[in-house]
């Protein structure tokens, strides 16, 4: 098949779920004899300077870019208010991708496009338009009108109201564009469950992140130092923001650090908020942005997410897996994965929870390496990506 997959940002380097989300794809898709190549825009936020692409990043026919100038603004945040319209998908909708789009689908008879992310799903009508008999795939990372939902929950007044009016209206486009593609694409189950109860008629399938084992090196060195915990996300995301200053609070400050004032927490991520760039609390240590995430997790026995808004599937919890690291978090965070508790993860929801948790695994019930040994695992057979394609190239035989 010939393939055009569209992205809101572009998906290098690996640093979020998004970007790994997307490559894995679209790698293991070349890898199986398919033709992929890519539109993406290239957004202020997260610009990438392609000639910093790698060599072993070759898995598409064609990669073309187009500029976005995505940055959150006061004063179209407030005009927004009156035009009804989504503000998260508004920031994606630009001319210049439309045109260059018709452009890319005019040169090529891609027999599929993979939109990775509701973001982008204005573009369906331009997909009709150029190319009518192109089979539109629809890939929902998140159900993303929930984490607004989510989020505004644990919110003040005005910025809840606010954030309720947004995912409302999310709401509305992500129905609008489940029910224009050809096939929905979900990460969980459950998320396809919420696409179907929504009304949505479209094919629902599930495309999982797949990942390849073998590009995460297993190294058990740091389960034989003092144990030490860590975070690493993008922190200009609200979930992971809202999860980190809540387990900073309620978890780390009151309850752990009293415990074992000899454990450490150390936290990494880019676009980081000015509190966090000052964080200043015993026993954590804020290291910014980090060249290898890898390398960072692998140097701590304990990774913890705790999310407390969120959909999906959290990619970094797959990641810290595929590394052999003992993960903690909540039951939201790990919502889409089906680890076993105990086996290949440790969930605590409560700080009383995470408390307990944590104490069991400095006493020995838990013991950090196994558990992080049979997450390898687990993430080696369940996520791999090349299955995860095959599967989705079958479906997709099976819709035409």
């Amino acid at each position: 098949m010939k393939i055009l997959q569209l992205c809101n940002k572009f998906p290098y380097p690996l640093k979020d779920g998004a970007a790994v989300a997307s490559t894995f794809l679209a790698r293991a898709l070349a890898s199986l004899g398919h033709e992929v190549s890519l539109l993406s825009m290239n957004t202020s936020k997260h610009w990438f300077d392609l000639e910093e692409l790698p060599s072993t990043f070759n898995h598409y026919r064609n990669i073309y870019t187009v500029y976005i100038d995505n940055r959150l603004k006061p004063a179209d945040a407030l005009l927004n208010l009156i035009s009804g319209e989504s503000y998260h998908v508004s920031r994606f909708i630009n001319k210049r991708f439309s045109s260059e789009l018709e452009k890319v689908l005019q040169c090529t008879n891609y027999d599929a496009v993979i939109l990775e992310t509701v973001f982008i799903a204005s573009y369906i009508e331009t997909i009709r338009k150029v190319s009518p008999r192109t089979l539109v795939i629809l890939r929902a990372h998140n159900v993303e009108h929930e984490i607004w939902e989510r989020v505004a929950k644990n919110s003040g007044a005005l910025k809840k109201w606010y954030l309720n009016l947004q995912a409302d209206r999310l709401k509305k486009f992500e129905i609008g564009a489940g029910k224009a593609c050809d096939i929905l694409g979900t990460v969980t189950s459950r998320d396809a469950d919420t696409f179907r109860s929504l009304g949505i008629g479209s094919y629902i399938i599930s495309i999982p992140i797949g990942i390849d084992i073998r590009d995460y090196p297993e190294n058990m060195e740091s389960f034989r130092k003092p144990v030490s915990m860590a975070f690493i996300g993008s922190l200009d995301w609200m979930p992971n923001e809202e999860g980190l200053r809540w387990f900073l609070e309620n978890i780390w400050k009151k309850r752990l650090y009293v415990s074992f004032p000899e454990l450490t927490f150390h936290i990494a991520g880019r676009n980081a908020p000015v509190w966090i760039r000052n964080l200043d609390m015993d026993g954590v240590v804020f290291h910014g942005e980090v060249q290898d995430a890898s390398a960072f997790v692998l140097q701590h026995s304990i990774s913890v997410v705790p999310l407390l808004s969120g959909g999906g599937m959290r990619v970094k919890i797959l990641e810290a897996m595929a590394l052999g690291r003992m993960v903690i978090s909540t039951a939201t965070g790990i919502e889409g994965i089906h680890a076993e508790h105990g086996k290949h993860c440790l969930i605590a929801s409560e700080p009383g929870e995470w408390e307990q948790t944590v104490k069991d695994c400095m006493n020995g019930k838990y013991n950090p390496e196994a558990v992080g040994r049979a997450a390898r695992e687990f993430c080696a057979v369940q996520f791999d990506n090349l299955r995860i394609a095959e599967e989705l190239v079958e479906r997709i035989g099976k819709y035409s």
